[in-house]
């Protein structure tokens, strides 16, 4: 019998599912996070979730993990200190970069300039050049390559990265001053542009390869430890880390690449969305996943999130593929505030995080937060995580009610207020990936998940019009379920650049077959069997002249049956959706990828029992709580014990093991087949 575990760190929580393959039976536990060592929280989870399901850690077959670590190094600054080798006349294209500056007019002003990932004192030059088709220009002069290296090392950098001009085209360069940096620094770790993103641009080229070789000490040294710990613990099965566009990835290639696992965390959230999504019979889904700290949002289109070509990370750009993630600063921990120059409320984007956390956990935290307003409206109940955990009411009410005093108004009305303007800060960006990018809200359903999703989920449906609004089962732990129950993914990149008109369809297919081989043998060596892999190929298109492409997903099949004029057709339509317009200008292939797929888990979700509609039975008591500007008589309803087919009228409050969902007056939850509930506003409303 196999068993997969996923385990997804936050900065609160760790989270972790166990699945049987067989039975799709599962077991959750959630265990607080260890910031200095994430691997005690994760290891404390095991332990306990092993002995909950009665399994020996050796029986577990695959550990799948999503992981925030290369995040929070870039974020924090704690990357290592990187040396650049680049071709000589180059030194600063770092420096230079693009001259894109982030904001409205005049924002150049006042923008500090990021300081680059790699200094300028350690950056150095070889002499060498590839032209654009490949071939060698100028020989690689091997005495100055010792030069450079030599330099580095005295600068005492702790990874390298080789990025020459051109060598996305032949990376016979980069490869021989890999090998000599291998052997004068064997304990520095060295990334090669033309490995890490074989792509025109040598700017995004040198940055992503510069970011890559920035949190691969980090990367490396915590899955090893990791590895190392579980080994200790017994666990021999497969250990894999979640990718940022959602696909796993091994262990080991994880250290090799780990700018493919900056968006690792908010991966999960998405690929389990997309899960459940299949199991209620919804194809459309906004995703609106609250942590302690962050709120993460995400679309998903017919059961296929959206993919762009760039991770953002802070101020970090990379070239990379991702799930179209935005995060806000607005988590259960986010802080509220009255600034005294303005008098008005604020609510993060600072936490109160793990530690000391929100006032109602009782360790120590002073500041009202978010969870804090939730227990003095009564939308939170007092005992929650089975009754383990006891929440300090008494402590929230005192807390938020300084910021009542500051806006000279009554206690509910502060704590309302406060989840008013969390809910606005979660619609902004919900607005950012749907609106802005040419999608009407109204189409999709809104999925709430993460420790505080299904709190506010519905009060968010309300302002974006998006119904229903869907509390999964096991919201808590849905990014760990994402780790579980997703693939492995690879892709690789070609630059192609070429007008379309000169280009025939069979020229396209002979390259993408022979990248679709190349990734197909990535997948074989991380044991995928060679039955269960599949491919898919991206295209970017751009029209002549334009700086900014539109990636489209393309099968050989299609290609085969609709030739060129067919990519070009489907361009004109995603161009317009986006944009609103279209141009008579010629088209231009620019990129090609190839992307290899592991099998994807048909995994069964367990059907509930029927019931009657009458969900009384799951009722644990009545509860008053505080809404549309008064109290009211709602109650309080146990999840574990909902059949299918219950209605729930709100206001009412449904509690489980790890998150607590609310319906609010004037809306009607209803519990599907396989146990989520589906709210929406009653009739007449």
């Amino acid at each position: 019998m196999g068993y997969r575990l996923g385990v997804d760190v936050g900065g609160t929580f760790t989270d972790l599912l166990l699945f049987n393959d067989e039975t799709g039976q599962f077991w959750r536990t959630k265990t607080p996070s260890t910031p200095h060592d994430s691997s005690e929280g994760i290891l404390n989870g095991v332990n306990a979730i092993c002995t909950d399901a009665d399994v020996q850690a050796s029986e577990i077959e695959y550990f799948l993990h999503g992981t925030t670590v290369a995040t929070n190094a870039v974020l924090e600054g704690k990357g290592a200190k990187v040396g650049l080798i680049t071709t000589e006349g180059y030194r600063d294209i770092m420096q230079i970069a693009r001259s894109f500056v982030p904001g409205g007019l005049a924002a150049w002003i006042i923008w500090p300039k990021p300081q680059p990932l790699a200094a300028l004192e350690d950056t150095v030059t070889v002499k060498e050049r590839m032209d654009a088709d490949g071939n060698e220009v100028r020989r690689l002069d091997e005495s100055s390559v010792s030069e450079a290296i030599t330099h580095l090392k005295n600068q005492g950098v702790e990874a390298v990265t080789v990025s020459l001009m051109n060598a996305y085209t032949n990376g016979a360069h980069e490869s021989r001053i890999g090998e000599m940096v291998a052997a004068e620094m064997p304990d520095v770790p060295y990334s090669l542009s033309h490995e890490v993103l074989p792509e025109m641009q040598e700017y995004e080229r040198t940055l992503t390869t510069v970011a890559n070789a920035a949190v691969r000490p980090v990367v490396g040294h915590y899955v090893s430890n990791l590895r190392s710990k579980l080994a200790d613990a017994g666990m021999a099965g497969r250990f894999s880390l979640l990718r940022s566009d959602g696909g796993l990835m091994s262990s080991q290639k994880a250290e090799e690449h780990p700018v493919n696992i900056l968006m690792s965390g908010p991966a999960g959230g998405v690929t389990g969305a997309v899960w459940v999504a299949k199991n209620a019979g919804l194809k459309n889904i906004l995703t609106l996943d609250v942590g302690g700290t962050s709120t993460d949002v995400a679309l998903i289109e017919n059961l296929e999130p959206r993919r762009v070509r760039t991770t953002e990370v802070g101020h970090l750009s990379v070239r990379a593929s991702s799930l179209d993630v935005k995060t806000v600063g607005a988590g259960g921990g986010s802080i509220a505030y009255v600034p005294e120059l303005t008098g008005a409320l604020r609510v993060g984007p600072q936490s109160a995080g793990a530690v000391p956390g929100p006032v109602a956990y009782g360790k120590g935290g002073e500041e009202p937060t978010v969870t804090d307003a939730n227990v003095v409206l009564g939308y939170l109940p007092e005992n929650l995580l089975g009754g383990s955990f006891q929440l300090d009411r008494e402590g929230a009410k005192k807390s938020v009610q300084k910021i009542a005093d500051a806006l000279g108004i009554d206690l509910m009305s502060a704590a309302r207020g406060i989840i008013d303007i969390v809910n606005e800060n979660m619609f902004g960006a919900l607005r950012m990936i749907s609106v802005q990018q040419g999608y009407d809200p109204r189409h999709f359903a809104l999925m709430g998940f993460g420790g505080a999703g299904p709190l506010h989920v519905n009060a968010v449906a309300k302002l974006m019009g998006s119904w229903p609004a869907v509390s999964p089962v096991s919201p808590g732990v849905l990014c760990a379920l994402g780790d579980a129950t997703t693939r492995m993914r690879t892709e690789t990149a070609r630059s192609f650049s070429r007008l379309a008109t000169t280009t025939k369809a069979s020229e396209l297919i002979a390259i993408l077959k022979e990248m679709a081989d190349q990734t197909r043998a990535e997948l074989l060596s991380d044991g995928v069997a060679e039955a269960d892999i599949t491919s898919e190929f991206e295209v970017d298109v751009r029209y002549a002249g334009q700086a900014f492409e539109v990636p489209l997903t393309i099968t050989p099949e299609v290609l085969d049956r609709d030739g060129i004029n067919g990519i070009l057709a489907r361009f004109d339509e995603e161009h317009h959706r986006l944009f609103t317009f279209n141009m008579d200008t010629p088209h231009e292939i620019v990129n090609l990828r190839a992307v290899a797929l592991g099998q994807s888990l048909n995994l069964p979700a367990a059907e509930l029992p029927k019931g009657n509609g009458d969900p009384s039975d799951a009722k644990i008591r009545d509860h008053k709580l505080w809404m549309d500007g008064a109290e009211q008589d709602g109650a309080i309803y146990d999840r574990a014990k909902l059949k299918q087919g219950d209605v729930i009228t709100g206001p009412a409050i449904v509690v489980e093991m790890d998150s607590t969902t609310l319906i609010e007056t004037g809306c009607i939850g209803e519990v599907d087949a396989v146990g989520n509930i589906l709210i929406n506003l009653a009739e007449g409303q």
